[in-house]
């Protein structure tokens, strides 16, 4: 298939079999790899397919470049990026470039091969994203695709910052007959957040929506008014501390807090779970509502980015695919996941 899409729960796959799958991807280089990795923390047994696979590439001549993000200098993200070279790719035959998340998350999880396919989507490259945390992942074989991958992370690769990257144009591509945009932030995070919105709109007979934190002012403002509105079926699950913790910054800057009623509107009026994670600390289970998947319709938006208004100013990828049969597969991903948690408290915000 042109455009594989593969879905994770909490607890529904092991660490060791998504390894396995993005080793499989990495072993089909054979002249280049490029990764734009937010956070990579492997040292179980997941470490050996995907170390094999960099080093197998290594030799075999293939050039393989890494940007990473470090040193973000505000509130902890979750989860928080490396502040050094991650101990994996650190012993490999790699080119590595940190890119400082200042003042903005270098938030990519990407993976160009060969100019030809893009490995892409919400989960980072840690045991606990690939197995505790829902996560999106899209695998897409179209040179089309992979060229716009490729000029984003050659930005980011020659300029060494956030800023400045993203310069990407989102041009409609047929990967089999299906349209497939490319989205890349900052370079395009405002016209991203409005398309969304504009797309979230436009629907007729549902929304469904993954998302750790729904903060993005053009997209929160028209998902409130629809579900207010009551015409299309609107549903979806968000991340409980991370809402909670994004709701207490309002209240404490005052310069957002008007954003309060439509989150509780959205959230209320729709039909939103919350799920009950563990809130971050470095010895805590992982396992955060990871990811991030809107579907209007017959459309699908998927990748890196919340649906926040950080994530405009971030580095961030999204891919935008018309494709009915995806986008009916990944509402009832949605529908599953989110039956499994408590009705978002809109009291509590």
């Amino acid at each position: 298939m042109a455009i594989a899409v593969t879905t994770l729960t909490d607890g529904g796959q092991t660490a060791l079999q998504l390894a396995e799958q993005v080793a499989a991807f990495l072993d089909g280089a054979r002249r280049t790899l490029d990764l734009a990795l937010y956070d990579v923390q492997l040292d179980g047994p997941e470490a050996e397919p995907v170390t094999r696979a960099l080093t197998a590439a290594g030799e075999r001549g293939v050039r393989v470049r890494v940007v990473f993000n470090v040193d973000h200098p505000g509130p902890i993200p979750v989860p928080p990026p490396p502040r050094h070279v991650p101990d994996l790719l650190e012993t490999l035959p790699v080119a590595v470039k940190p890119i400082p998340g200042v003042p903005d998350l270098m938030h990519h999880k990407y993976a160009v091969r060969d100019g030809e396919s893009v490995l892409t989507g919400s989960a980072n490259w840690t045991e606990d994203s690939w197995s505790r945390q829902e996560n999106v992942l899209a695998q897409v074989g179209s040179a089309g695709v992979a060229a716009a991958y490729a000029l984003d992370f050659e930005q980011l690769w020659r300029l060494g910052t956030v800023a400045g990257s993203g310069d990407v144009e989102p041009r409609a591509i047929s990967v089999d007959g299906t349209a497939v945009r490319a989205w890349f932030t900052p370079g395009r995070g405002t016209s991203l957040a409005h398309r969304i919105a504009r797309t979230l709109d436009r629907a007729r007979s549902r929304v469904r929506i993954c998302s750790p934190v729904i903060s993005s002012g053009p997209i929160l403002g028209t998902l409130a008014q629809i579900a207010t509105d009551g015409r299309v079926d609107v549903a979806g699950l968000v991340d409980a501390p991370q809402v909670a913790q994004v709701a207490g910054q309002w209240r404490e800057n005052g310069n957002a807090n008007w954003k309060l009623p439509l989150l509780a509107a959205a959230l209320g009026k729709g039909d939103f779970s919350a799920k009950p994670s563990t809130p971050w600390r470095p010895d805590s289970a992982h396992d955060f509502m990871h990811a991030k998947v809107t579907v209007a319709d017959g459309t699908v938006f998927l990748g890196s980015f919340n649906l926040s208004r950080s994530g405009e100013s971030n580095a961030e990828n999204v891919l935008e695919i018309e494709d009915p049969a995806l986008a009916d597969s990944l509402a009832a991903f949605v529908d599953d996941v989110r039956s499994r948690y408590p009705r978002a408290d809109v009291l509590t915000l």
